[in-house]
């Protein structure tokens, strides 16, 4: 018994094409912003950290350029927050990195706050 319709090739290419997810949806990238605010994200939590633990390994002498690291750690994160923002508009694509990303670089932000402000009094 032989059905009319496409050969074996074409439901094969077909099937390419559909993904291999139930109901025949196309596997998801992740967003491109959201990696971009995971990486500006991570890198300006750790410029932070490096510039506190050297700070504390001078005992409080370190010299300005670290305090040039910590403005654009800040810069960083920042800019990570805004990224992951705009992550989340972009369509068809995992939210994941943008999940992971804005909370990093919020945390960021607060922790480079907390010291300048700690600083100043």
């Amino acid at each position: 018994m032989y059905v009319v319709g496409r050969s074996a090739d074409e439901r094969q290419r077909e099937r390419k094409k559909r993904g291999t997810r139930k109901y025949g949806q196309a596997n998801l990238k992740h967003s491109r912003k959201g990696i971009a605010s995971c990486f500006s994200g991570f890198a300006g939590l750790g410029i932070l950290v490096f510039c506190i633990v050297y700070s504390f390994m001078e005992r409080g002498e370190a010299h300005g350029i670290i305090g040039g690291l910590a403005i654009v750690s800040l810069f960083l994160s920042v800019n990570g927050v805004r990224l992951a923002i705009r992550g989340f508009y972009e369509r068809e694509r995992r939210y994941a990195t943008c999940k992971i990303g804005l909370p990093i670089s919020f945390l960021s932000v607060v922790f480079f706050l907390a010291i300048f402000i700690g600083g100043l009094s």
